[in-house]
């Protein structure tokens, strides 16, 4: 019999990227990345109505021409015949959501509807729900919903509930004209197969759902506003199934843009990180994944549901059947190192790396590997872009903290690497000492494969040793595995996910050990920003909300005298 394949595509929050693996031992065979053709759209729509602050929008035909550019590409370059594919799987960045009609196309593709801001897709990182949010938040913790602690004590302004709410209380029609609110990787599998099927990890994590108890109640959607009684049967309704379940087979349409065979199989829809998940061939409890790159998502399976401060969510069924899945995160991780580089480090490094022969990234992690754990008396709160975990806060901001005259670009990039190891130390004694264990940690993403002293930093400050991904594209690679689940075993595909993960997950031979002696360094490092942690992000000090306050009616007063 011949060699078997499946396809697996990364939506990402810029562009596309479609990787052919073979199911023999998961090696990755090709790979295309398709750009999305209007980017993120953050200040005005294609037509020029301008957006306000905290959007992020998207186009949804460019998650089609992701479809039309990289599929072809990959078969081109692989010259795999596509009888031998037999799977296809996705993932996204989440909650990405989407109004749809009736035939299921987006309401943003009407031209009556085209200039409503509220017609288009709304990116995971839009971020002007957050009035809506903190309400849901307030109204649930006074109703005792019992949801409420399984997602960390607060729903994000970045999730499904929040950004429906903000549809129906600033564009009621909106909300009235869309037939259901989708997620992006459902509506993506549906344009696939032509079939729309909800899948668990979406609505565990990001739309409140529970696989026992459902969504939360009528008489909760009716407490928020009378308008939403009836979300959940109407403009959420269908049925929610678990990751690897066939959404149907491919679209004769959709063959004939990709020459990929009809009928094949299709799996619903997955999220970008846990994807990633089995395809470092973690199935089992004690083992966190972490998906790093301009931010991180944290992930872990258990074996019962428990309660973990700041956690994003746990559901069962959420990353691997059978388990119930844990997720926290920091909302900014790469994104610190990027700011810091583009716009406060002198042009003296940027001359420095260029004598090197060496990107200014680069030439600051040598320099910084050059001093030993408290050595620059400086530490930082990773906290740029607020907090996700465990405090649960879009209102916090970064602070840095021991710099003097005689204070080096390097030292400072090395002090925000290990704030944000620091952060992801929070997430892992939350879950440690809240019965869900964490013994060793797995790496994936752009970081791992790039910057050798911040996975040694994370080891020495957790205490615990790293594995790191073998493959580059590990989401993808995880969306192909389910793909092949989806197909089934005697299709040439597999059975389980667990099957998928023994025979084509892998971690690179070398693991990183923690060092004893930064061990104990770092431990002393850590009290310290635990004790800025408390003060700063507990409400002892409110500055950096003050600072925002004050910050927005500056700005306010300018927009007035300039109007």
């Amino acid at each position: 019999m011949n060699e078997k394949y499946a396809i697996g595509i990364d939506f990402g929050s810029e562009s596309g990227r479609a990787v052919l693996v073979s199911l023999k031992d998961g090696t990755e065979v090709a790979d295309h990345v398709t750009p999305y053709p209007h980017g993120v759209i953050t200040e005005h729509l294609p037509s020029g109505v301008e957006l306000g602050m905290e959007w992020a929008l998207q186009h949804p035909d460019d998650y089609i021409e992701v479809l039309r550019k990289s599929i072809p590409a990959i078969l081109k370059t692989s010259q795999v015949n596509p009888i031998d594919i037999i799977g296809l799987g996705i993932d996204f960045t989440a909650c990405t959501m989407l109004p749809i009609d009736k035939e299921g196309n987006p309401l943003c593709s009407d031209s009556q509807l085209a200039d409503n801001p509220h017609s288009w897709v709304k990116l995971w990182k839009h971020h002007a729900a957050q009035e809506e949010a903190t309400q849901l938040n307030e109204i649930a913790e006074q109703r005792g919903e019992r949801f409420l602690p399984r997602y960390g004590g607060k729903i994000s302004s970045e999730w499904m509930i929040a950004k429906i709410w903000q549809i129906l209380k600033e564009a009621p029609d909106i909300y009235e004209k869309a037939d259901q609110f989708v997620e992006a990787t459902d509506w993506v599998v549906s344009k696939l197969t032509n079939n729309l099927k909800r899948n668990s990890c979406t609505a565990g994590y990001k739309a409140i759902w529970h696989k026992q108890d459902g969504y939360p109640s009528e008489a909760f959607f009716e407490a928020l506003d009378p308008r939403l009684k009836d979300v959940v049967k109407t403009k959420l309704r269908g049925d929610v199934v678990p990751l690897g379940t066939a959404a149907g087979g491919l679209a004769p349409d959709i063959a004939r843009i990709t020459g990929l065979t009809p009928g094949i199989a299709v799996a619903v829809g997955n999220v970008d990180a846990h994807a990633a998940v089995p395809a470092m061939g973690v199935v089992s409890p004690g083992k966190m994944v972490m998906a790093m790159g301009t931010s991180i998502c944290h992930m872990l399976l258990g074996m019962e549901e428990r309660d973990v401060e700041g956690m994003c969510g746990v559901v069962e069924d959420g990353i691997i059947p059978g388990f119930y899945g844990y997720e926290a995160g920091q909302s900014a991780v790469g994104d610190i190192f990027a700011w810091f580089v583009d716009k406060a480090v002198p042009g003296y490094v940027y001359e420095d790396a260029k004598k090197a022969n060496m990107g200014v990234h680069q030439w600051l992690e040598k320099q910084a590997a050059n001093y030993k754990p408290g050595e620059t008396g400086i530490i930082a709160l990773d906290w740029w872009n607020g907090n996700r975990s465990v405090l649960v806060d879009t209102e916090l901001s970064g602070l840095l903290i021991g710099a003097t005259l005689q204070t080096k670009p390097e030292e400072i990039y090395r002090a925000l690497l290990e704030a944000t190891a620091f952060g992801t130390r929070k997430i892992v004694d939350a879950f440690h000492y809240n019965g869900v264990p964490v013994e060793e940690l797995y790496a994936c993403g752009g970081l791992p494969q790039k910057n050798r002293l911040l996975m040694q930093i994370y080891a020495d400050v957790t205490n615990r040793t790293i594995k790191v991904a073998d493959s580059k594209q590990t989401p993808a690679l995880g969306a192909a595995m389910f793909g092949a689940v989806a197909a089934g075993g005697d299709n040439g595909g597999f059975d389980s996910i667990v099957t998928a993960a023994d025979r084509m997950g892998r971690v690179k031979e070398e693991f990183i050990e923690p060092i004893p002696d930064n061990v104990q360094m770092y431990e002393k490092l850590y009290q310290e920003y635990s004790r800025l942690h408390e003060h700063f992000g507990r409400g002892e000090n409110n500055v950096m909300k003050r600072l925002k306050t004050i910050k927005a009616h500056a700005k306010s007063r300018v927009t007035m005298k300039t109007n």
